[in-house]
């Protein structure tokens, strides 16, 4: 019996890219339809960002982007939560009513989300801490002043390795974080069931996926990076579609029960 069935999870079918082309599509209807819920949802993103960018640059000290790398990923979670019920109920037919859709957000507070947003929080600050440990593998003894006039010492060949080397362990990183919550997050709030078996059965699902899934996470990082370049105003367009497109990515992805 698959594993996804003994958890209590729901099975997933074979992945394809006409998967990803559906999930793209009905995410550009619910955009259209419901405009003003991505708008909202994404306003803090936006706001957030702006803030650490100038606190960042008029301090000239980058562990305000600490504060941000780690604050987005623990209530990212719940805004896709938000988009993501906005998707279900129009999947459905069920009228958008905003308390019930801001209330589904509020009540993932006492649910399972929490508890992998702080294994997310877990990752990415152990991730920090190996990024610090790798700088200092290869270029501690670097006279190094201020990494905004120093860019030089990127150029060395201990810069170089340092860089390599600290991509590929990011990369690493980065995979893991996705691939525990791009079929988790959405099952949380699809059914009653763990963290822990979400994170499970999401990992699994990827695994089993490698292709279509690694597309759709380099789809997801060009488009909110494309989001981020225009002062984040982007992502008012990126980031709700991104929402929307991502539950049915899941959704589509699933072997409906009869």
């Amino acid at each position: 019996m698959p594993l996804t069935k003994l958890a209590g999870a729901p099975e997933f079918e074979k992945i394809t890219f006409a998967t990803a082309g559906r999930a793209v599509k009905l995410g550009l209807a619910d955009v259209r339809a419901a405009k003003w819920y991505g708008i909202i949802f994404t306003l803090p993103y936006v706001i957030g960002g702006l803030i650490f960018s100038y606190i960042t640059w008029a301090t000239s000290e980058s562990y305000w982007l600490i504060f941000a790398a780690v604050g987005f990923p623990l209530l990212g979670p719940f805004a896709s939560v938000g988009l993501y019920d906005v998707s279900r109920k129009r999947e459905h037919d069920i009228p958008l009513d905003g308390k019930e859709i801001f209330g589904v957000v509020s009540r993932q507070r006492s649910g399972q989300l929490p508890w992998l947003s702080a294994v997310i929080i877990m990752i990415v600050m152990f991730w920090f801490f190996l990024g610090h440990m790798i700088f200092a593998l290869f270029l501690g003894l670097s006279a190094m002043t201020n990494i905004s006039s120093s860019l030089s010492v990127f150029q060395t060949n201990e810069g170089i390795s340092m860089l390599i080397f600290g991509t590929g362990i990011g990369m690493v990183f980065a995979f893991i974080v996705f691939a525990i919550s791009v079929f988790g997050i959405p099952m949380l709030l699809d059914r009653e069931i763990d963290f822990v078996t979400a994170m499970i059965v999401s990992f699994k699902t990827v695994i089993d996926n490698p292709v279509v899934t690694i597309f759709w996470a380099g789809f997801i990082v060009a488009f909110l990076t494309l989001g981020m370049a225009p002062l984040f105003f982007g992502l008012f367009l990126t980031m709700p579609l991104l929402g929307h497109a991502s539950w049915h990515f899941y959704d589509q992805s699933i072997v409906k029960e009869q």
